[in-house]
């Protein structure tokens, strides 16, 4: 007879951070593959990375937020791209970053619509706040000022551009690939995935004793696993499993545009303000996509977010076509690039976002029950924070408490009824 585990951790959803914590986790220097047990269920039929983790732009900051995450995951962010050739396994890089003003061309009122998705309220994504002022000064806009190397966008179109943070404190990675990469590294150490959608998390004698799933490939439901520790990562459904947690969604359009052959992206992150006239009269809209040039050179484009409801899975998340279709129109009449180019993918996805407190909510949900750990409500910024996270939890679950950082603003107590 086999000899029990001394850990059993099941980590809920297989996006960024449960994907990542597995990587931490199992290259913790105490893990070890016959001690502890470490098991990661994902819910979607896809496997890993099938909402924002692997639809986001990627974007990796050293001005973006919360500080305490920040200042782990830049540094953390780094040395998994020397350790791993990120820049060849999944696209990592440093890019220019910054705000570009202006008008745009279009050929017909279409490109003038939002590009808010059908189902919801407009939400803005707030990726700026993390810098001074939550947006480039005035004065920083006088000057047009497009560097040498950003030919992509149209100059005679151009009424300012400003850096919006200094050459080596912005970075990329591609999104689905690091995400599936972490989760690659860590099955390598003995990680065991399995699809399933958790359906609640057992406890008894105020502690965590198992996860209840149902199998998504057969549809047997009632399956368990052992546990002695539970992360639940679960990005916008974590509320399902814990209905207390103060998550809400926030669902976003993109998409991604190859540039015709022997078109030169050059690597630029780029938070636009695009005037665009309709035809039939003197109004304008004004829409602010957010453009990222990355390796390869695919671009990828995102609109504003919405308020729509969640679905029950992320395989049944709706995409409006319509939606991704204004964010085309958008980004094209600013460039003769992107208009030329053909759009691979039309997409969305839900981030998380912590309707109290800022968030996100990272620790031990210790009122609730020993060896719960959260880790949810990273809203834009869960590929850059990813790392971070996954260091902190990896140190609370192997050391018994997180020596990296200091994240009691972030502690699941101050957000916990």
């Amino acid at each position: 007879m086999s000899k029990p585990y001394e850990k059993n951790i099941v980590i809920i959803g297989g996006g960024i951070i449960g994907c990542t914590a597995a990587y931490y986790l199992s290259h913790h220097p105490s893990y070890s593959p016959s001690t502890t047990s470490i098991t990661l269920l994902e819910a979607s039929k896809r496997g890993a990375a099938q909402g924002a983790s692997g639809k986001a732009g990627g974007l990796v900051a050293k001005w973006a937020y919360p500080r305490e995450l920040v200042d782990v995951s830049f540094t953390e962010h780094v040395r998994l791209a020397s350790e791993h050739n990120g820049t060849d396994r999944w696209g990592w890089r440093f890019v220019g970053c910054g705000s570009w003003e202006g008008r745009g061309e279009v050929t017909n009122d279409e490109g003038s619509k939002s590009g808010v998705g059908k189902g919801g309220a407009r939400k803005s994504l707030e990726k700026t706040l993390g810098l001074d002022g939550g947006k480039s000064t005035k004065s920083a806009r006088k000057a047009k000022g497009l560097p040498d190397d950003l030919t992509w966008v149209s100059e005679d179109l151009t009424a300012s551009y400003s850096p919006m943070a200094p050459a080596g404190d912005t970075a990329q990675v591609h999104p689905y690939l690091f995400t599936t990469s972490m989760l690659e590294l860590a099955q390598s150490k003995g990680v065991t995935f399995t699809s399933g959608r958790a359906t609640s998390i057992e406890r008894e004698g105020g502690c965590v004793t198992s996860v209840s799933y149902t199998d998504v490939e057969t549809g047997e439901v009632g399956k368990t696993i052992r546990a002695s520790h539970v992360i639940l990562a679960a990005g916008a459904w974590s509320p399902s499993l814990l209905p207390t947690l103060p998550i809400s969604a926030t669902r976003a359009h993109s998409i991604t545009i190859h540039p015709a052959s022997g078109v030169t992206i050059a690597p630029y992150v780029l938070f636009t303000e695009i005037a665009l006239s309709q035809s039939n009269s003197k109004r304008t809209t004004t829409v602010s996509p957010e453009i990222y040039a990355r390796p390869t050179n695919e671009v990828y484009a995102c609109g504003p977010g919405d308020s729509s409801k969640l679905p029950m899975t992320v395989d049944d998340v709706v995409v409006d076509e319509e939606a991704c279709e204004s964010i085309r129109q958008h980004v094209a009449s600013i460039s003769k690039e992107l208009k030329e180019g053909a759009v691979d993918k039309h997409q969305a996805c839900f981030l998380p976002v912590a309707s109290i407190g800022g968030g996100p909510i990272v620790g031990e949900a210790t009122k609730i029950a020993k060896g719960l750990i959260v880790a949810t409500g990273h809203t834009c910024w869960g590929i850059c924070n990813a790392p971070g996270t996954a260091k902190a939890i990896s140190e609370l679950v192997m050391d018994g408490k997180i020596g990296c950082v200091n994240l009691k603003k972030l502690d699941p107590a101050r957000y916990l009824p």
